[in-house]
């Protein structure tokens, strides 16, 4: 077995296990996944996906089914239409005026890709680095709310990677190439619910080492800050995500490379680098 192999194996056992507590402490874990070349969404329970038939927000029904979790694809916990993401948010990494509006990109929803999949980067891409991130997961329409009201609207959170290409991020006139280039927005494995999304620890690690950990408590700008100021502007729609930053320090990656980023009471995520080069 070669060691990116171990750490991903690893990885997997983990995500096992914090859904069987999830499933134990009343959360809920969804995955969105492929089958048989049908995508479906379902409930993690252990090493199996309880299936689920309709829209995920708007009160899907068991179909009495279940599939083997290492039989499936698993895919971004939504497709979604709009990806925001906070930059500063923490002090660690680049702190931002706690009485400012928070500092906000977009990514495409054509960055996002799922747990366990490789990320071929692009032939001039050489200063990639990893960002271990929540990801927020809006739930229901949302226009001009209070942040009072904005936590009725988080549906729930996963965990991300904003990969961000440094050298382009310093170049280009925005943040577009260097943030949402295919495959730099890596999510998943699941969408949780029911978790203080305020105060969960943050791990990010490369190659099974420690590279990143701090717990979002930290955060300058808080989850209800975020979506209230977005819906002033954005009207936040079923499955939209909000990436709320960083924490600590980054560097670039390299061929071959194993990112995971874990937040305790969602699981981890798991994806291996792939320098494209010239044929």
């Amino acid at each position: 077995m070669f060691p990116f192999q171990s750490v991903i194996l690893a990885l997997f056992l983990t995500v096992v296990t914090v859904t069987a507590t999830m499933a134990q402490t009343g959360n809920a874990a969804y995955i969105r996944y492929e089958y048989k070349g049908k995508t479906a969404y379902g409930i993690l329970v252990g090493k199996e996906i309880q299936e689920l038939d309709g829209d995920l927000f708007a009160n899907p029904t068991p179909t009495g089914s279940t599939i083997a979790l290492a039989d499936v694809r698993i895919l971004p916990p939504t497709d979604a239409g709009k990806v925001f993401a906070v930059g500063m948010n923490f002090s660690s990494h680049i702190a931002s005026a706690s009485n400012a509006p928070p500092p906000l990109f977009l990514k495409l929803p054509t960055s996002l890709t799922g747990h366990q999949s490789e990320i071929t980067l692009p032939e001039d891409a050489d200063n990639v680095h990893f960002e271990g991130e929540l990801v927020l997961v809006i739930g229901k329409r949302a226009k001009n709310v209070t942040e009072d009201e904005a936590p009725a609207y988080i549906f729930g959170a996963t965990a991300g990677n904003d990969l961000t290409e440094r050298s382009w991020q310093g170049r280009d006139l925005q943040w577009m190439r260097a943030k949402a280039a295919d495959g730099f927005g890596p999510v998943g494995p699941a969408l949780v619910t029911g978790l203080d999304f305020n105060n969960v620890l943050l791990t990010t690690r490369l190659n099974g080492e420690i590279v990143q950990q701090e717990n979002t408590r930290n955060m300058i700008h808080k989850p209800a800050k975020v979506v209230s100021y977005l819906s002033r502007y954005f009207t936040l729609l079923p499955g939209d995500m909000v990436f709320m930053g960083t924490p600590g320090r980054t560097s670039a990656l390299s061929d071959g490379d194993v990112v995971s980023v874990s937040i305790d009471g969602i699981g981890t995520l798991t994806n291996r680098i792939v320098q494209k080069t010239s044929p």
